[in-house]
């Protein structure tokens, strides 16, 4: 304990430091930077600016009410990064869930680490270490991706070098961005995965992206079916002698509704019949899941 009143007492001792107007510091350069940037300083609240680069625009008012609880009860356990910026100001890098819940709390101070950084690399060091999150949805991530490619001019080989990913991860997040908005936001509120997002990339048009998008909402549609009622729309449908080499000569009255069947089912269905009217419908299914699917879409149950 007598440690941590020590190292608290210390950052109070930098925090007058920096308000001392002869110890202006704006550099690494400068007088007394080695004691302040690099170290942990008590900064009153009121001094820190949000970070305009902050890449996170969802914040959730529960979460920030559990945290601010648990500041009021613990403290801030880890510190936030902030920039130097003019005389006893200082702009926010990262941390914003800790200093949006401190001031909830009414804190008048806050621990930070002080850096001293430049608009690119505050922006970079605001989004690699909101990519590297386990709360960011994958909208967040991609739209953190293209901001680092666009604004720092990095390549996707670096930039999976810079955060640690592979290159075809990020690339699967930036195609993201190729959605419908409103598909966007729809994998930003959790109504449907990643997984469905990646499936419904691959149709071209935006209304019928919005179409399969709906149809999987409204159904509760797993990726895998997803997936299939993606292939079965971008099929092309067969028409004459394609169309009866497909349909093994069935009657137009089966021709005609199988192209619907499918959609409807969104899976794979093999229709046969004989010159008689007689046939056969095949429906496979690839796990129980999607058995179940069908099974409710056939019977109601």
């Amino acid at each position: 304990m007598a440690k941590a009143t020590k190292k608290q007492a210390l950052g109070r001792g930098l925090s007058a430091l920096l308000k001392d107007p002869e110890n202006d510091i704006k550099s690494v350069s400068d007088k007394n930077a080695d004691k302040v940037i690099g170290n942990v300083v008590e900064l009153d609240i009121n001094s820190i600016e949000v970070n305009p680069f902050q890449p996170r625009s969802n914040f959730n008012d529960e979460a920030l009410e559990e945290l601010a609880s648990s500041i009021r009860e613990l403290g801030i356990i880890q510190p936030i990064t902030v920039r130097k910026m003019d005389f006893n100001k200082f702009q926010l890098v990262s941390g914003e869930r800790r200093f949006r819940a401190s001031k909830l709390v009414g804190l008048e101070t806050i621990p930070a680490y002080i850096r001293i950084a430049n608009d690119q690399e505050s922006l970079e060091m605001a989004l690699v270490e909101n990519i590297q999150r386990q709360d960011l949805d994958p909208i967040e991530i991609a739209l953190s991706y293209q901001r680092l490619i666009d604004e720092i001019e990095i390549t996707q080989e670096k930039l999976s070098d810079r955060v640690g990913k592979k290159r075809s991860t990020i690339t699967n997040y930036l195609r993201l961005l190729k959605l419908d908005p409103i598909i966007q936001t729809g994998m930003r509120d959790g109504f449907i995965s990643m997984g469905h997002g990646r499936a419904l990339i691959n149709i071209d048009k935006k209304k019928d992206q919005i179409a399969i998008y709906e149809k999987v909402v409204s159904e509760g549609l797993s990726v895998r079916a997803t997936e299939q009622l993606v292939k079965a729309r971008k099929e092309p449908k067969s028409t004459g002698s394609e169309k009866k080499k497909s349909t093994h000569n069935v009657p137009e009255f089966i021709s005609n509704s199988i192209d619907s069947i499918k959609e409807r089912l969104a899976a794979k269905v093999d229709i046969s019949a004989s010159k008689n009217g007689k046939g056969k419908i095949v429906i496979p299914f690839h796990s129980e899941e999607e058995f179940k699917r069908i099974k409710k879409l056939l019977t109601g149950e």
